[in-house]
């Protein structure tokens, strides 16, 4: 399989995110008219247009009226009210460290402790806003105390209904600045120093408890609903904006040999896979576990490169495109982006999904098919056309340790391996589609390359290479057979008919090679019906001579095609031994001629079988064959043939009455009818078994 580390190391200038997120700023979002206009009046209001009312949050001497028993009772709770609201946000200045594991809003550290330097007198509007500006979000807290100043003031009637418009504008001025600043931190993480990011993270989730809080209470009619505010799902929205940016940005260098699309894939992949451990290991220990850090970047990553993806997908894609574009999808983001290491326990309970729906992944996967299928098929035919034409040419075949060798097979098996590679390297299911297309286009391959090759044995026989490129095609048998053995497992059946245009190969290879051979031993068998037999021992070893001597010319086989075209000679002496003992030329009618004949019949066999074996043929299967024609020619009791006669048919069930006809007839003193009713034993059906090999049939008799 493809690993997806091949296709990271391959994008030099790619920088690592890890230290950086590097989640990189963007220019914060200009306000809107309506958000700005809040904040432009800010400076025409005094501070006391937002400082608590002295009604509200004073003691009545500090307002300068007389003390009264019930007043002084009400400005105390008022004023123990507004220190209260201090306590509850001194969490944005304290430098606490965080327990182990993710924080909750319900922990320790999130909730709200006082100190004691902001328990003094609140800042003025302007200096809110100054501090709001340079980033001091522990203010956040006294934002919030005009807030719910204003809301107590507004239930209570205490202002006018255009004094409190005014307050809400300018609370809600200082709102817009506290939101940019906090969604400011929170757009660079890991930017920002761990006690800003955490204030930060206070801010959001205290606004979120308001929102809570606010959805439960009226709103006085005289103010405008700001609540809720939903500053966390603003932030879910700017780490969505985040993703888009990471994924969008250009490569710094696009690695050659790549097109436009696959350095696409292979940045947006390595962003994504670094950007997500960054999380988990950077800010997932810092984000409360409201926040949900890991899914929520996890999917915003996922949504834009399955936009992109699915974009791209509506377009007419390159062969090459096609292919890295399923790889993508089915392989390499499931399995080395979302199943890395780091990542696989953090996203186990996230439904990602696929990055583009079932539908269309089918249809792009029949695309690679039909594209694949056609070039491998391209490649075999043009691998094939450049080898016939090295014959055509006499290029003489390379050597490979002492056998002629032919680079067709390699190049056939090469170009549908890698097909076969291709398609497994998306899914194993993609991989067993494939395989059946390319086992169509193998045989026919296999059929074409027989036929080519027939044709170069016909019209090229006075070429200097040509017996040196015959012997190397055979070789390619091997190659080819041993490859679709054990590649392809296939049941035999199939696998005998697929290589059926191999078998015709070599033995159209062997029989052109041979022919010479046989020819000059024609001659030689003659010998023994032209001297009647008279001096066998010595026309055999003659034969034998011959053989041996041009056995060398085959040296450049490989070893198993040497022993098979051993056994082809073996068969062919024995066949032409038989010929000569059928051709009814020899009467022999009394049992000693009889018996000497059998006699040099076993001691000839007894050569060749020996010679054969010794020079490699495995056909045991033929060793039974002379000697017990020489048992029939030996015997002279009737019956007793008629036993050899039915064990000699189980043999060699290709043997016929007229084979044995030709045999019986050496046999002179024998009546006519003893051989009808000798004859008569071959009417008995035996059954022909499954592995029997023609002998027989290849001898005509007249």
């Amino acid at each position: 399989m493809l690993k997806m580390v091949t296709f990271f190391q391959g994008l030099p200038g790619q920088q690592s995110v890890l230290g950086t997120l590097d989640f990189p700023g963007s220019p914060q979002k200009s306000r809107s008219t309506s958000e700005a206009e809040p904040e432009a009046s800010m400076s025409e209001a005094s501070s006391e247009d937002l400082m608590p009312s002295q009604e509200a949050g004073m003691a009545p001497d500090e307002a300068g009226l007389a003390p009264d028993g019930e007043e002084e009772e009400s400005a105390r709770k008022e004023k123990k009210k507004s220190k209260g609201l201090a306590n509850m946000f001194s969490v944005f200045t304290k430098g606490k460290k965080k327990k182990k594991g993710q924080p909750r809003l319900s922990d320790p550290e999130v909730q709200p402790k006082s100190r004691p330097e902001l328990d003094g007198p609140p800042l003025t509007v302007e200096e809110l806003k100054e501090a709001l500006e340079s980033g001091r979000l522990e203010t956040a807290w006294q934002v919030l105390a005009l807030e719910r100043e204003l809301e107590a003031e507004a239930a209570a009637g205490r202002r006018s209904h255009e004094e409190l418009v005014r307050q809400q504008s300018k609370v809600e001025a200082l709102y817009l600045l506290l939101r940019d600043q906090v969604l400011g931190v929170l757009r660079q993480p890991l930017e920002a120093a761990p006690e800003k990011l955490r204030q930060a993270l206070a801010v959001v989730s205290q606004q979120e408890l308001e929102d809570r809080r606010a959805a439960g209470a009226p709103v006085a009619a005289v103010l405008v609903a700001t609540r809720p505010r939903r500053w966390l799902q603003l932030w879910r929205g700017s780490v969505a904006e985040v993703a888009a940016e990471r994924l969008d940005a250009q490569p710094a260098v696009t690695p050659e040999g790549r097109s436009e699309a696959e350095t696409r894939f292979l940045h947006m992949g390595c962003t994504m896979r670094e950007d997500l451990e960054a999380v988990v290991e950077r800010l997932k220990p810092l984000f409360p576990a409201e926040f949900n850090v890991v899914h929520t970047y996890a999917e915003s990553y996922h949504a834009h490169f399955a936009a992109h993806l699915c974009t791209l997908a509506q377009f007419e894609l390159c062969e090459r495109d096609t292919y890295f574009l399923l790889l993508w999808v089915l392989n390499l983001y499931p399995n080395d982006v979302l199943n890395s290491p780091k990542l696989a326990q953090e996203l186990q309970g996230i439904r990602l999904g696929s990055l583009l729906p079932p539908k269309q992944i089918r249809l792009l996967e029949a695309v690679f098919l039909s594209n694949e299928v056609t070039n491998v098929k391209l490649l075999m035919n043009r691998a094939l056309e450049l080898e016939s034409k090295h014959w055509a040419q006499d290029v003489a075949p390379h050597s490979l340790d002492g056998h002629y060798h032919s680079e067709l097979a390699i190049d056939i098996i090469q170009i549908i391996s890698q097909g076969q590679d291709k398609a497994e390297n998306i899914t194993p299911e993609v991989g067993v589609q494939i395989k059946q297309l390319l086992l169509v286009e193998l045989a026919a391959l296999l059929r074409s390359y027989q036929r080519t090759f027939d044709e170069f044995l016909e019209k090229s026989k006075l070429l200097t290479n040509y017996r040196a490129n015959i012997i190397a095609n055979i070789n390619n048998c091997l190659s080819f057979r041993t490859f679709m053995e054990q590649k392809w497992q296939i049941p035999q059946d199939s696998l005998n008919h697929m290589l059926d245009p191999l078998k015709d190969v070599k033995a159209h290879g062997f029989d052109t090679l041979l022919q010479s051979l046989f020819s000059d031993l024609k001659p030689l068998f003659k010998k023994f019906t032209q001297t009647r037999w008279a001096t066998p021992v010595e026309t055999l070893e003659e034969i034998i001579t011959t053989v041996a001597i041009r056995l060398p010319e085959f040296s450049e086989l490989k070893d198993c095609f040497q022993e098979e075209l051993m056994e082809a000679i073996h068969l062919h002496l024995v066949k032409e031994y038989i010929i000569r003992l059928s051709k009814r030329r020899l009467i022999l009618k009394t049992e000693e001629q009889q018996q000497q004949l059998a006699r040099h019949i076993l001691a000839n066999a007894e050569v060749i079988q020996h010679f054969c074996s010794q020079n490699g043929s495995t056909a045991t299967w033929l060793h039974q064959a002379l000697p017990r024609l020489a048992e029939i020619i030996h015997l002279q009791d009737s019956n007793a043939i008629k036993i050899e006669v039915a064990t000699y048919a189980t043999l060699y069930p290709d043997f016929s009455k007229g084979h044995l006809s030709a045999i019986l007839a050496i046999k002179g003193n024998l009546l006519s009818s003893e051989v009808k009713s000798i004859r008569n034993i071959l009417d008995i059906n035996t059954g022909v078994p499954e592995t029997s090999r023609p002998l027989f049939s290849l001898i005509k008799v007249g």
